[in-house]
């Protein structure tokens, strides 16, 4: 993208049939997914007392799937249409969380189907996620991409918002295996949505030969040639990592260190969302001020170190520090994922977004895990403030990728022509 190239604003997107359809289909299922975002490690916590690396490993259950199908995931969905993955993903995860409120129901929950059902919800995720990057440029022309990602992206800053509020009343109200039932009728709401959806996809032909391996490495090849891309790659993969120590210790940490009710826990959560939902907003404000490259290294560099904050929280209104830090952390990972997936997708040909956005998703989502694992026993050997102290001196190190790429030198991001031709996977 170069400087001349326009940033479509979203509220002119807006009368795109296809396009409002998937957005408030996405709105649906992020609501009820920050619901269980609250009920979910409070069932574990709270229902079965669980410990803290009991949390951690159910925080690595979640993500365990970008490291297990990721890659082979990819390169499936270059040989399919999208739309119908989408549905069945959602339709997955409808039946696999709406497993739990019936079983706590009859009193035989237990950790086993927690982790079980994270697994196949994961999984799920991973085709659902993977399709719907690989979808958008189908509802959208390339120049609208920005706009088209910050909406969504605007939809998910605003699920944070009230989704972790709503969860956090329904878990006071009816417990918190019947909280989870908002989350199956979201993603049930979602697959009705997608299935009014009209687009016309193509199907690539098959190559005779070509074998499942060779096409990961192909997708492989693409990300990993690519400088700009390899540095991307890096600063999120290392982000991630630490957002999942973050995600395995902060229930712990919130109940059993500031003492937190699950109202005051869904009202932090509804608080700190309020940075992305920012970040979404300005995103292409951002890009059209900074350069879209600028503000890629810019909006980690700037937001990193508030991270330092969640470790000095405490009770009463030393909470407020860890609202004010996580708030401010997503605000620069929202603008940052607007630019840099927006770059993504307008640079990649065609025939290889479903391995690239793969890929991507392999190298950085397959921290996850690890990040569960690594908070959950730091957690349980040194205590939940602890592992918060290793995740902020963790945050300060994202932005050394980008710094050290040729982003750092860069306003605007080479022209989608140029880097196709420079970065196809021969070349690579």
């Amino acid at each position: 993208m170069n400087e001349t190239t326009p940033h479509p604003r979203p509220a002119r997107l807006l009368g795109h049939r296809d396009f409002r359809l998937l957005l408030t289909g996405a709105a649906a299922a992020q609501t009820g997914s920050q619901v269980t975002l609250v009920a979910l490690p409070l069932v574990a916590v709270v229902v079965l007392d669980a410990t803290a690396f009991e949390v951690g490993l159910l925080t690595a259950a979640e993500t365990a799937a970008f490291l297990l199908v990721g890659l082979p995931a990819g390169a499936w969905l270059d040989r399919m249409r999208k739309l119908p993955v989408l549905i069945r993903a959602d339709l997955v995860r409808c039946l696999a969380v709406g497993s739990i409120p019936p079983a706590a129901a009859l009193g035989v929950l237990s950790m086993a189907q927690l982790y079980v059902v994270a697994l196949v919800t994961g999984v799920a995720t991973v085709f659902f996620d993977v399709a719907h990057q690989s979808f958008l440029p189908a509802v959208l022309p390339r120049e609208h991409l920005v706009a088209g990602n910050g909406a969504i992206e605007t939809v998910r800053s605003s699920a944070q918002i009230v989704g972790p509020g709503l969860g956090g009343g329904l878990v006071q109200l009816l417990g918190a295996a019947a909280a989870i039932v908002a989350d199956a009728c979201g993603y049930l709401l979602s697959a009705l949505l997608l299935a009014r959806v009209r687009v016309e996809e193509s199907v690539p032909e098959p190559e005779p030969g070509r074998s499942l391996r060779a096409e990961m490495a192909e997708g492989l090849r693409f990300v990993l040639g690519h400088p700009l891309l390899r540095a991307i790659a890096a600063a999120t993969a290392v982000s991630n990592l630490f957002a999942a120590v973050l995600t395995a210790v902060q229930t712990v940490f919130w109940v059993r260190v500031l003492d937190l009710a699950p109202g005051a826990i869904g009202a932090l959560l509804s608080v700190s969302a309020l940075g992305g939902l920012a970040g979404a907003l300005c995103a292409g404000w951002l890009a059209r001020r900074l350069g879209q490259a600028r503000l890629i290294w810019l909006a980690t560099v700037a937001t990193a170190p508030f991270a330092l904050l969640w470790p000095l929280s405490g009770r009463g209104a030393g909470v407020l520090l860890f609202g004010l830090a996580s708030a401010v952390v997503l605000f620069g990972a929202v603008a940052y994922n607007v630019a840099q997936v927006s770059f993504r997708q307008s640079v990649c040909p065609p025939a290889l977004l479903g391995r690239m956005n793969a890929t991507m998703r392999f190298l950085v989502w397959g921290t996850l895990p690890l990040g569960g694992l690594l908070g959950g026993a730091v957690a349980d050997a040194a205590g939940p403030r602890a592992a918060l102290w290793l995740c902020a001196a963790g945050f300060a190190l994202v932005p050394l990728p980008l710094l050290l790429s040729p982003l750092r030198g860069m306003r605007e991001l080479p022209a989608p022509a140029a880097e196709e031709e420079a970065a196809s996977p021969t070349a690579a």
